[in-house]
């Protein structure tokens, strides 16, 4: 089952990768049509330029050689271009036509071809930019002269420019929109499941326990030997306390105030009897007693839990160092649960924690899924692997907020 379980999130897996490479493919798609776009765009501005071009060389011609050549058309071709700001000069850099820019001053409508400083200095910049770049058509007029043509992008062609990192911010945002809408049900789907389980378990266990306690008192009131009747009402309490646990699983439980030495000796006291005496088990703990809101006995739970596992890493025989100690700035508790088992390689950190993770022929592997959920879920804590190394062990932390 556990491997079944595994595999399921490591499909949840490859969905994820899949949904990142449609997008991913989907974005560099819209670039490559939005820049096309463009391309295509500056090309046909190129050939309104250059027909703008032979239209001023042929007008220029007309003035001067005086042939019969239809004017007014030629004319017209200048002047519709109203979104391309052009700039004609002559050789010597001065300026001979202006259009579509937006100058700092306005055009004097008594002398409009005077320039004035301000705008002079304007334009002049422009040209100046505008001479290292490969918007510029040159103009023969004659053997012995020739203007420039030097044109900006349109507005138009500019702001399309910049449409596709537009596009992908859009995308990217509402792929993530749509990734976290996911995440958030499928963890809503989680704790109903969580929920489910965890209330009906503790239902189906309350009636067999009620029934064992009966039958314990009854053997008790009958003079069955009384360290008999004492084991049996310690398993019936252990039961009682696992049903216990279950029902508050499933659901928010109310924190108490609590002091963390007294809480994690308990844990550990009630594990050092149920271990391996091959086993070393050792508390160190602050000589300041720390307080900590929990429920006792989803702690103890986890206790167990790492305890358990830590058992198991060392298959029975080694030491567990349990230490706990307040952080640098105080506002945290320090939990390190330490063995001298296996260990984890690195890249499991954060995969031990998932359902169905597991390293032993039997189980579900969902041990320290149910340690994470309590301890960062119902705790507002973290728990997580702080070191490990490969035959030689691994350490646990855990951070409970501390009270002031």
């Amino acid at each position: 089952m556990a491997i079944n379980i595994h595999k399921i999130y490591d499909r949840r897996r490859i969905w994820k990768i899949a949904f990142f490479v449609v997008s991913l493919f989907l974005v560099v798609a819209f670039i490559l049509i939005s820049n096309n776009l463009v391309d295509d765009v500056a090309v046909q501005e190129r050939e309104r330029m250059q027909i703008w071009a032979d239209a001023t060389k042929e007008l220029t011609t007309v003035n001067s050689s005086g042939m019969n050549t239809d004017v007014d058309f030629l004319f017209s071709i200048i002047e519709s271009n109203h979104s391309i700001p052009v700039l004609l000069v002559d050789d010597h850099g001065n300026i001979l036509l202006h259009r579509n820019f937006k100058l700092p001053e306005p055009i004097d409508s008594l002398s409009p071809y005077e320039i004035s400083p301000a705008n002079k200095a304007f334009l002049t910049k422009k040209l100046s930019r505008l001479q290292g770049s490969t918007n510029h058509i040159a103009i023969s007029i004659d053997e012995s002269t020739v203007q420039h043509l030097y044109y900006e992008d349109s507005t138009v062609l500019r702001r399309l420019a910049y449409f596709p990192y537009i596009q992908l911010a859009v995308l990217l945002v509402f792929v993530m929109i749509v990734y976290f809408a996911l995440i958030s049900i499928k963890k809503a789907e989680q704790n109903k499941v969580w929920v489910g389980l965890s209330k009906e378990t503790a239902h189906q266990l309350g009636t067999p326990i009620s029934s064992l306690v009966g039958w314990v008192q009854f053997l008790e009131a009958s003079g069955v030997d009384k360290d008999v009747v004492t084991d049996m009402d310690k398993d019936v309490h252990r039961l009682s306390m696992i049903a216990d646990r279950f029902s508050k699983i499933g659901s928010k439980p109310e924190l108490e105030l609590a002091f963390i030495n007294q809480a994690v000796s308990e844990s550990l006291e009630y594990m050092r009897s149920r271990i391996s005496q091959r086993v070393k088990l050792t508390l160190h703990l602050p000589d300041d007693e720390c307080g900590v809101k929990l429920c006792q006995s989803l702690f103890a739970w986890v206790m167990e839990n790492l305890t358990k596992n830590a058992v198991d890493a060392m298959q029975g025989e080694g030491s567990i160092d349990v230490t706990v100690h307040p952080d640098d700035g105080g506002r945290m508790v320090l939990i390190d649960v330490r063995d001298t088992g296996k260990g984890i390689p690195h890249k499991n950190f954060k995969t031990v924690f998932n359902p169905g993770y597991t390293t032993k022929k039997r189980g579900w592997g969902l041990g320290l899924t149910l340690v994470k959920r309590i301890i960062e879920e119902y705790h507002g804590g973290k728990i997580y692997v702080k070191e490990s190394e490969p035959g030689r062990g691994t350490t646990f932390r855990i951070e409970l907020p501390r009270l002031r």
